[in-house]
């Protein structure tokens, strides 16, 4: 055996080879551990030895050793030291002195290994020491400031990482910030400083300045921020600054963005160099919502349209995968139907959607706590539900406003369940008081009659939408009445008829409103102009009507390269996926233009539903249940149906995008179009690949959720044979969940008194399960009826009489694990119910006696189980399954 053998000490995850034959090994305080060092403790030096020194001598010692690993094991045990020495004041106070002294160690790794200890060393002074903020301001912050400026880059990397987590954690205060790092980052970013410093601490900055408040970036930060952008010598200065700008305006606000990033970001969008312009594109959705409408459409409208017929490939691509993004900015109640409260509320309704579409994962996790869907189909995202006043809808779903008194009641009833979550766009203002857009049909006759008064007035400007009537040298009152003309001949339409009832009540307000006298003179100021936009209904809509409706809402070269996203020759020219992007972001954009625009977007919507990739159609098939709700129950029915219908025959890898939200598309369809999909469920018991357990594994969860759209008769009918198809799989995840899926149809079965479908069911349960020559079945037996009582699923009498006497049964069965549950089913829910405890219960002398024959049974889990007291901690028996 070789006397010298190579030892390796295991150290904060790390490996450090190193030889025996240093001569000065022994002064180091470690025994030699030969071959088995594993487990050796960090602090072994500070054990009593030879040298009769103190615990806090012999770290001295070793800490300024002239062995370079001497000192390496000192700071990286430095964590386990203070340990040591945290129940003492003064010796604590000695160690952190200790640690500044060593973070001047001459050596670049001794330095290393300590900046790599303290964010854990700030994490336990932050959890055990009451003056945690002291110690921590005095003797770590000047330790991390200091290696920024580090001359070796080992040490600045750590440095860097290290500040992230501090500021992650919370564990630098505000003025060590303003007074001890900010002012660093500064210098290190002068014009004159060293080039690679001043690129790491561009870097640094834009990490640490969304962690910072806004008052600290816009004083201190901003100004240098700004001068970065022009940076004309380093290129990847202005790299780093396009690629975080969206992060500077985010924090800054509207005002001093559009007052000093404004003109940077157009500096860098025009950069010769194409990765600062793709840096741009990429944040392009970010400096958006951090600007007014008007600057959004008048001036990065244009911008972002050079950028995606840029020349580069690159820039184009990253473009055009944040079109989606950016057109979901332009969002405005008047085309979603929704209020919004005057409070300091940041808010993309577009991106909102956006960010809970999952479009590329499958995991149970995704998507199950989509938006919810109210009873009167109004498009609102449940996410959103906390911060804004719904306008009212009619039966069809459209959208109504209310006057003035009942929107301000109902932003009264919803301050209480205000969320003051922080979204992402600049306040909108309250419109609760004007008239919005109204969607309703217009005849030919009304549109003649509406061009033919046009035709009368001279001079007339533009007007902003389709078949409006401007205010001009008219009173608000003349203007309403005009329309309700206009709507007479269609009063048999109920959309209509409540449209006419909102404007009757407007025009009474406004007749109250007006002076006696209306002609106006000289000195009073200019009536408001108001604006009353009746577009034409989507299915007899012409192009001309459509492409101006529109433009209401988005500048027409953004729709027209969002439509372009189509084309297949963007898909040689700009990126091979284009068509997944515009699938993914479609509900976004559909939310923005509003369900009165839908006819602009069904087309291309269609195309993508049809696309050869099976990656587009998946990603249409995780957001079609977000889509259902953006459009509305009759939208829906007329052009998403024949799609989602579609999907159910594609492949698994679309389907299962469908049937993850199988739940949430079904309950947005009337009884009738619903009811036809009993009929289909059927068909996702068939895969294309037999393995593929976690498709049947989602269906069972579904199904646990539908059943409470469908009557007790469909669901006997139809979903019991499924459940029960599902409980006999060969994957036990699968089965464990059908299991709770039986319980659930039982459930309503007798919650709807349908006892006699009930007691069947029962029937069935037993010869399946309870009689099952397989042990699993009888143990899925036992699982049940636990269920059932922990649900109360039936009354206690039924359950005594159909489903105990099989229950106990059981209790005799040659197989352990089925005893296990039935001992657990008996003693933790069974006895617990008052039932069983009165004095004339049938069953409970047979009940205890059972119970106490399983706590004398032959095995000791089953003992365990039938003894254990109800209200301790209950174990997991899901692995015995």
């Amino acid at each position: 055996m070789d006397p010298h053998p190579s030892n390796c000490f295991i150290l904060s995850g790390l490996s450090l080879y190193f030889e025996d034959g240093h001569d000065d090994l022994d002064d180091f305080g470690f025994d030699d551990y030969g071959s088995e060092c594993d487990g050796i403790r960090i602090t072994a030096f500070l054990d009593a030895g030879q040298d009769n020194l103190t615990p806090l001598g012999r770290l001295e010692k070793y800490a300024f050793s002239e062995n370079v690993f001497n000192r390496q094991i000192v700071a990286r045990g430095l964590l386990d030291v203070l340990r040591e020495f945290s129940d003492n004041e003064n010796d604590f106070i000695s160690v952190m002195e200790t640690v500044a002294r060593m973070s001047e160690d001459g050596e670049p790794t001794v330095r290393a290994e300590l900046m790599e200890q303290v964010p854990n060393i700030a994490m336990f002074l932050h959890e055990s020491r009451p003056n945690f903020p002291a110690a921590f301001s005095r003797y770590l912050v000047p330790i991390v400031v200091r290696y920024l400026t580090d001359p070796n880059n080992q040490v600045r990397k750590t440095s860097q990482a290290a500040l992230l987590v501090l500021l992650e954690q919370g564990l630098i205060s505000k003025a060590d910030m303003e007074t001890k790092v900010c002012p660093v980052l500064l210098d290190l970013t002068e014009p004159s400083s060293d080039d690679d410093y001043k690129i790491e601490a561009v870097a640094i900055m834009c990490k640490v300045v969304t962690m910072l408040s806004k008052d600290t970036v816009e004083h201190l930060l901003l100004p240098r921020f700004c001068d970065l952008c022009s940076d004309a010598r380093l290129f990847q200065v202005r790299k780093v600054c396009a690629a975080n700008f969206g992060e500077f305006c985010s924090i800054v606000g509207q005002e001093a963005t559009e007052k000093l990033l404004m003109a940077k970001f157009f500096d860098l969008c025009s950069d010769s160099l194409w990765g600062i312009r793709k840096a741009c594109a990429e944040c392009f959705m970010m400096v958006s919502n951090s600007t007014s409408p008007e600057v959004r459409r008048a001036k990065l409208s244009p911008l972002f349209i050079s950028l995606i017929s840029d020349q580069s490939r690159w820039v184009r691509q990253a473009a055009f995968q944040s079109l989606g993004r950016f057109i979901s900015t332009f969002a405005n109640p008047s085309s979603t139907g929704l209020h919004f409260r005057e409070d300091d509320i940041r808010i993309n309704l577009g991106l909102h959607i956006l960010l809970l579409i999952s479009a590329t994962h499958v995991s149970t996790a995704d998507g199950e706590d989509m938006h919810n869907f109210d009873d009167n189909h109004a498009s609102v995202p449940g996410g959103l539900q906390g911060g804004y006043t719904r306008t009212v809808s009619n039966s069809n779903g459209r959208p109504m406003t209310t006057n003035n008194t009942k929107n301000t009641k109902e932003k009264e009833q919803t301050d209480e369940n205000f969320n003051s979550f922080n979204y992402w766009r600049s306040p909108l203002p309250d419109i609760s008081g004007e008239l919005e857009m109204l969607s309703c049909p217009t005849s030919e006759e009304a549109r003649k009659r509406e061009r033919e008064e046009e035709e009368e007035e001279e001079e007339e400007p533009e007007d902003n939408c389709p078949n409006s009537m401007s205010s001009h040298g008219k009173s608000t009152s003349d203007q309403i009445q005009k329309v309700l003309d206009c709507l007479q001949p269609h009063m048999d339409d109920p959309d209509v008829q409540a449209q006419v009832q909102v404007l009757s009540a407007a025009l009474k307000a406004a007749q109250l409103d007006s002076p006696a006298d209306d002609s106006p003179t000289d000195d009073s100021p200019t009536e408001p102009q108001l604006e009353i936009c009746i577009p034409s209904d989507p299915t007899t809509h012409n192009s001309k009507s459509s492409t101006h409706s529109c433009l209401n809402v988005i500048p027409q070269q953004l729709l027209d390269q969002y439509l372009s996203m189509t084309d297949p020759a963007r898909a040689q020219t700009v990126d091979t996926e284009i068509a997944k992007h515009c699938a993914f972001s479609l509900p976004g954009v559909a939310l923005t233009l509003g369900r009165q625009n839908w006819h602009c977007l069904k087309d291309t919507y269609e195309t993508l539903a049809t696309d050869v990739q099976w990656k587009v159609r998946r990603t249409l098939a995780f957001s079609i249940h977000e889509l259902a709700v953006i459009l509305g129950d009759q939208l829906t029915a007329a052009d998403l149906v024949p799609i989602f219908n579609g999907f159910l025959k594609d492949l698994d890898e679309v389907r299962i995008g469908v049937l993850k939200h199988l739940y949430d598309f079904l309950k947005l369809l009337h009884a009738e179009k619903r009811r036809e999909y009993l009929y289909q469920l059927q068909e996702f018991m068939v895969t294309d690949n037999s393995r593929n357990w976690r498709f049947r594994y989602e269906l069972a969860e579904q199904l646990i959720l539908i059943i409470e759209l469908y009557s007790h008769y469909d669901v006997y009918d139809y979903l019991r044979q499924i459940a029960l198809t599902l409980c006999s799989d060969k994957v036990s995840e699968v089965r464990w969940i059908s299991y709770k899926l039986v319980v659930e149809i039982l459930q309503k079965l007798y919650a709807c008194g349908a006892d006699d479908l009930g007691l069947n069911f029962i029937n069935e349960l037993t010869v399946r399960f309870c009689h099952c020559p397989k042990w699993v079945g009888r143990q899925a037996f036992a699982f049940i009826c636990q269920a059932i009582v922990e649900e109360d699923c039936m009354p206690m009498e039924q359950f005594s009489q159909h489903l105990l006497p099989s229950l106990l049964s059981l209790s005799s069965d040659p197989v352990a694990n089925v005893r296990v549950l039935v001992a657990k089913a008996l003693r933790q829910s069974v006895m617990e119910k008052a039932y069983f405890k009165e004095p004339g219960c049938a069953y409970s002398d047979e009940l205890e006696e059972t119970v106490m024959a399983l706590q004398s049974d032959k095995d000791r889990d089953v003992r365990f189980f039938a003894s254990l007291d109800p209200n301790k901690g209950l174990m997991d028996t899901a692995p015995l399954i």
